[in-house]
């Protein structure tokens, strides 16, 4: 029944929200740089910051140090989708929330230098998980496969958070991928959206790697992870600036270059990732093993793939 009731109310949520959007015309225009031709409602993934919200009032107000930093690093990232924001503005909001998280995570008593190095690794990853967002159904259908690999840990291998959190973020998930997960998006997550889950997902990842000391579970973001850091080594070698926005990720040449369906690459990043979790979690005596060979694997077939697509991005260009 709890979920039943987050379900309709999040569904309520989301379908007023796009009438506020409609209002005052908080939308994406396709540009160059676009993976998309229509105008499409932006901002969509708020859905993710009230499913949290939900789950904060449901639990009797849990981990509130973690939500005032999920409050500030979503409020910072809807502003930016509606106007926008200077990079300074962003990060320095960005460290303080994760500066919160990691207080909630109880990491105030490591070194300094632990801390700082955490800074830099999680403000990388929110804002990867920000730049993989650019076609339909790619962050709502990948944080589901995450959702699912954690909510399993969490009930079968090592309990590390309240299976509530997992399971609340998932229905918020499912209802946004209702209107995003689709051929014809009705709305796109927009940085509130791909911010807020990438937080959500990594406090939990955080909390699960402190209560293990198994800092292989990072595996559940390889396929993002790989992507990313290899888009930005490409870039860099092309001397590029990578603070500036690009369509050279694997997905954006698999959509665009070679008209593959949106959808189509979603799912095809989803099973990639859901099939890594699988067999990590099949081989508990190698996990390590699993990281390493899951990396070099991804990385190969990344170099191959550019090696014989990336010409038709030069050619479009």
């Amino acid at each position: 029944m709890y979920y039943l009731v987050v379900f309709v109310v999040l569904l309520g949520v989301e379908l007023l929200y796009f009438r506020v959007a409609d209002h005052f015309n908080i939308i994406d225009k396709p540009n160059e740089r676009s993976s998309h031709t229509r105008i499409t409602l932006r901002g969509g993934g708020v859905v993710f910051y009230v499913g949290a919200l939900v789950y904060f009032v449901a639990s009797g107000f849990s981990f509130p140090w973690f939500m005032l930093g999920l409050t500030l690093i979503a409020g910072v990232s809807f502003v930016d989708d509606v106007r926008s924001v200077t990079q300074r503005v962003r990060l320095v909001v960005h460290f303080v929330a994760m500066l919160l998280m990691f207080y909630q995570w109880g990491m105030v008593s490591l070194p300094w230098w632990y801390v700082v190095v955490a800074l830099v690794v999680c403000t990388g990853i929110i804002n990867a998980y920000n730049f993989m967002d650019g076609i339909n159904g790619i962050t709502g259908g990948y944080s589901l496969v995450v959702l699912g690999g954690l909510a399993y840990v969490n009930g079968w291998v090592v309990p590390f958070v309240d299976e509530r959190m997992i399971y609340t973020m998932m229905v918020a998930v499912l209802v946004f991928d209702g209107f995003n997960f689709r051929r014809k998006a009705k709305c796109f997550a927009g940085d509130v959206g791909a911010v807020s889950i990438a937080f959500v997902i990594l406090f939990l990842l955080g909390r699960l790697i402190l209560e293990t000391g198994d800092w292989s579970y990072i595996i559940f973001l390889a396929v993002y992870g790989v992507d990313s850091v290899l888009t930005i080594i490409h870039r860099l070698m092309l001397h590029e600036n990578i603070g500036l926005p690009h369509r050279k990720h694997m997905y954006q040449l698999m959509a665009n270059e070679l008209k593959i369906p949106h959808v189509v690459v979603s799912l095809l990043y989803m099973v990639v990732q859901a099939v890594i979790v699988a067999v990590y979690l099949a081989m508990p005596g190698m996990h390590y093993a699993c990281l390493g060979g899951s990396v070099a694997v991804l990385g190969i077939g990344y170099v191959l793939f550019m090696r014989k697509y990336f010409k038709l991005h030069l050619m479009v260009k």
